[in-house]
């Protein structure tokens, strides 16, 4: 995935879980996704539990 393409599904606000890089147009961090790829979720099962999730979204 390039950074541009990172640019477009990643944000940042000071105002949205204290300024945390999240998925664009969630309140899903970055950070989080991540901890449960880590801790063996796959991407199809968080794609269940977060419907608004795309599969570029946790790539």
């Amino acid at each position: 995935m390039t950074d541009q393409l990172l640019l477009q599904r990643i944000t940042a606000d000071p105002h949205i879980l204290a300024g945390k890089p999240v998925i664009k147009g969630t309140r899903l961090s970055v950070e989080y996704i991540l901890n449960l790829l880590g801790h063996g979720a796959t991407i199809d099962e968080i794609l269940q539990e977060y419907v608004g999730l795309t599969p570029d979204d946790t790539i």
